[in-house]
């Protein structure tokens, strides 16, 4: 025989199982979960994913866009990277802030919160009338995104057991995948059609954002652990130092003041000198943003060096074959997207089979190897492109790297998950999210600042042969059209030239992803939410 007790979810109450003798007068500080159907597992993804996708898409949509937005704003190269980098930059420092907070406050609340700052943002990007104002808009809207990101994994990890969670988790890979690569091709298609121009590009993500908010407050119900707690304000404001540091030095370096300077000094001693407080703060801080002890964990650590590739090529592969095929293949925006096509493709069939098969068996690592593999592979192939490459090669390579990708995006993830208990998910999911975006971030700078100088000492140098002295102002030189047949073709090639050596950077970066998906070790995906019912269940 059985005794209940009531818990509180939600406002709500329910009974739970206590057997007898259990005392209920004691304040938990857990909540017990509750396993849903698939049908209301579906009802809740359906609105996570939807605000999941149009924060993924923000950040890509304006890829294609960017030469029309900074031409209509009159704005400069430095403010052309940073519309890119500020939204990142918000998303990735907020990211493990919003995880924390998902492991001490309402995860609905805080995800509907999330979509309320994204729509604010994309509003008033939309209707900015100078580029710092835009900047200023991509911000918030990476704080909304960074919000996002956390709190959908945060809540799929508490309503859905690892064994079966793969399955679901490739949905939500699927869904970032053609979020991601996707963006261009739709920016794209919103540039070129008479009657909308760049400003759509911000306000299309606002009714599907607004739609997933209704979804959520319909059909999400979820336990709520209610605990006093002491919030690491000042390990957030060091996380976020840490990480604008380097980017902020990255995106200037080259340009404003040399790679070898003192401002580069300044930079990087500032990085060191943050990221030895935050680790000092985080160490001694009851309730860390980033809990170290999740960090040094094995399979936790090596999920982090695998994410940060991953993040490399997801964002390197969508920014840069993009324009790869307008500048040196001569497409418009909308043709250029169309290209990206088996991207996309390969990324929906390795997300989806991986996480179906993960589910079914509930072993991860091999699909770990197989996609570093691919994702090599795939960089590795593109490395070899040039100006004169037919275009279904580049089609085919990317390809690959869009299976690679797709196996490995949300099963980093997975793993790390399976290793904790529903109580630390959020903060745990939040930091191998952290680093993937910082890898984007990161990647999109450095592989960005290096085809610039390599198409600036090209254009430079082919130029003088042809005894014309180049012209100031970067932006002019896209605009292909304006430019005389023999300087056009010269940037073409020079682009062309270029974006293969990127990716032949980035294919060594992807290495690493491999040698940590090879020494992870592999423990099958726990049936059930908590780690300590997991030991119960095989102790019996």
């Amino acid at each position: 025989m059985q005794l209940t007790a009531t818990e509180k979810v939600d406002g709500g109450k329910r009974d739970v199982a206590k057997p007898v003798g259990t005392s209920t007068d004691r304040p938990t500080t857990r909540s017990v979960p509750t396993q849903l159907s698939h049908r209301e597992i579906l009802e809740v993804l359906f609105g996570l994913l939807a605000a999941l996708f149009t924060a993924i898409l923000s950040s890509t949509i304006v890829s294609n866009a960017l030469p029309t937005i900074i031409a209509d704003l009159n704005g400069s190269q430095t403010q052309y990277t940073w519309v890119v980098t500020a939204s990142l930059l918000a998303m990735t420092v907020s990211t493990p802030v919003w995880g924390k907070l998902s492991d001490l406050f309402n995860k609905k609340l805080l995800v509907q919160t999330s979509i309320i700052i994204f729509v604010i943002g994309s509003i008033f990007a939309g209707i900015s009338q100078n580029v710092p104002e835009l900047i200023a808009m991509r911000v918030v809207q990476g704080l909304g995104m960074g919000g996002l990101t956390a709190n959908a994994q945060s809540i799929i990890a508490s309503i859905i057991p690892p064994r079966e969670r793969g399955r679901y988790s490739g949905y939500m890979g699927a869904t970032m995948a053609v979020a991601t690569v996707s963006g261009p091709l739709l920016g794209g298609v919103i540039v070129d059609t008479p009657g909308l121009g760049w400003r759509w590009t911000f306000y299309v993500c606002v009714p599907l954002a607004l739609v997933s908010l209704v979804i959520l407050q319909k059909y999400l119900r979820i336990a709520t652990v209610r605990r006093r707690v002491r919030i690491d304000y000042l390990g957030a404001v060091l996380i976020a130092i840490a990480a604008s540091l380097p980017l902020i030095w990255v995106s200037f370096a080259g340009n404003s003041f040399d790679w070898m300077s003192w401002q580069s000094g300044a930079f990087l001693g500032g990085t060191l000198v943050a990221v030895l407080l935050t680790i000092r703060v985080e160490l001694r801080h009851p309730e860390p943003m980033v809990p170290l002890k999740v960090v040094r964990e094995r399979t936790t650590a090596l999920a982090i060096i695998g994410s940060i590739a991953v993040g490399v090529g997801m964002f390197g592969g969508s920014v840069f074959i993009g324009q790869y095929f307008q500048i040196a293949g001569g497409r418009t925006p909308t043709e250029a997207g169309l290209l990206t096509i088996p991207l996309m493709v390969g990324s929906l069939i390795g997300t989806t089979l991986s996480g179906r098969i993960i589910s079914r068996t509930g072993l991860w690592k091999r699909f770990l190897v197989i996609g570093s593999v691919l994702l090599v592979l795939g960089l590795g192939l593109l490395s070899t492109i040039n100006h004169r490459t037919p275009e279904w090669h580049a089609m085919t390579f990317i390809a690959f790297l869009g299976l690679g990708m797709g196996m490995l995006l949300q099963n980093y993830v997975l793993a790390v998950q399976n290793t904790v208990d529903v109580s630390e998910v959020g903060a745990t999911s939040a930091v191998v999210a952290f680093f993937r975006s910082l890898g984007g971030a990161v990647g999109v700078s450095v592989l960005g600042a290096i085809l610039a100088a390599q198409v600036k000492g090209d254009v430079t140098s082919k130029l003088a042969t042809l005894g014309v002295k180049p012209s100031g102002g970067g932006v002019s030189l896209l605009d292909l059209k304006s430019l005389p047949a023999p300087v056009a073709e010269v940037v073409r090639t020079a682009y062309g030239d270029a974006t293969g050596t990127i990716f032949g950077v980035a294919a060594i970066v992807a290495v690493f992803s491999l040698v940590a998906a090879l020494l992870m070790k592999e423990v099958p995906l726990r049936t059930t939410l908590t780690k300590g019912d997991a030991a119960e269940s095989v102790d019996a």
